[in-house]
């Protein structure tokens, strides 16, 4: 008697447990079902003007269209993408707070600072990859080199008299000056800045010696003539400008720095969320129209899945890990 009493209060609060868990799954269900209901941001790490803005508000305007809900750039520079990077992985995990990740926050960032407040991998959802674009090495004419190989008899007879820029510490666009230097065997000064938009000036006046940059940002100057490109850092030529040779051509085979950008969210992200975003990625890169104008600009669009961003992810973490540890680079935060 006593034991089918248990048996019965068992069977009754399991058939409790089993109805709560079905509301708290068509609850959750419901909520993703519904999103988006308010606006969307979409956080780039950099200075208005670059690859990773550029491809924010690409991005913004189609899903605005959509949506039907208002999407948001908003630019956080500093510390190599580290403060815009915090501020989403300790977002809410619901598909309203987005970064445009880069090579330099989830590959590199995490060897190169002694100190970081977040996780380059664990505290976000991959989503999409986006798109790459080369590197490219540009200088102010004055200088006088016309190639690489100029430049780096020039740097060998001026030890750490020349000087190059970046848009950053830890960006793809420093990790390309280290590995330049690590291969050429020549000692350049880094000078970073917060963005592109701070180091063009100096560039163009002379403060500063050269400039590695994405090849989208830098393709309009490039053209007209106000900087000498030297080479881009990807195997092969780009379409973009076919006319700029590699580095690998120039005498250092096997040179190779790509900038590349993909769609993150906080960690946990609500897997109807992530794939509706991965979706909209999609067919927003994969337009014709999108994709004829991002190619023009130098930007390869490629959006993935999100196995792909996180095997992408781990590959080039170890190999930029290495440039770090043997350009004996190691900041704090």
């Amino acid at each position: 008697m006593q034991f089918s009493k248990v048996l019965k209060n068992f069977l009754l609060a399991s058939v409790l447990l089993t109805m709560g868990f079905t509301v708290l799954a068509q609850s959750t269900s419901q909520k993703n079902a519904t999103w988006p209901k308010q606006p969307i941001r979409i956080i780039v790490t950099f200075t208005p003007g670059g690859a990773p803005d550029i491809l924010a508000r690409v991005l913004a305007e189609s899903w605005q269209q959509t949506l039907g809900v208002p999407v948001l750039v908003e630019n956080r520079p500093g510390y190599g993408g580290n403060i815009g990077a915090d501020l989403v992985a300790k977002s809410d995990p619901d598909g309203y707070t987005l970064l445009i990740g880069t090579v330099g926050i989830h590959a590199i960032n995490g060897a190169l600072y002694e100190k970081i407040s977040f996780d380059p991998v664990k505290d976000f959802t991959p989503i999409s990859f986006l798109a790459s674009t080369p590197n490219v090495l540009i200088v102010n004419k004055k200088l006088g080199v016309k190639n690489l190989h100029e430049l780096i008899e020039l740097a060998k007879a001026k030890p750490d008299q020349l000087t190059f820029g970046s848009s950053g510490v830890g960006t793809s666009l420093h990790m390309s000056g280290e590995l330049f230097k690590q291969m050429a065997g020549v000692q350049i000064r880094h000078i970073p800045y917060k963005g592109r938009a701070q180091s063009l000036p100096d560039l163009l006046s002379g403060r500063i010696s050269m400039l590695f940059d994405n090849l989208s940002s830098s393709l309009a100057l490039i053209k007209a003539g106000e900087v000498q490109a030297l080479g881009v850092t990807t195997l092969k030529r780009s379409h973009a400008a076919p006319e700029i040779p590699t580095f690998a051509e120039q005498g250092l085979p096997g040179f190779e720095a790509v900038s590349w950008f993909s769609l993150m969210a906080p960690a946990n992200l609500p897997l109807p969320i992530q794939k509706r975003l991965n979706q909209l990625t999609h067919r927003t890169l994969n337009s014709p129209e999108v994709k004829a104008r991002l190619l023009a600009g130098g930007l390869e669009p490629a959006p993935g899945s999100p196995k792909e961003l996180s095997r992408l992810i781990t590959q080039e973490s170890a190999k930029w890990s290495k440039v770090v540890l043997q350009s004996g680079a190691k900041l704090e935060q």
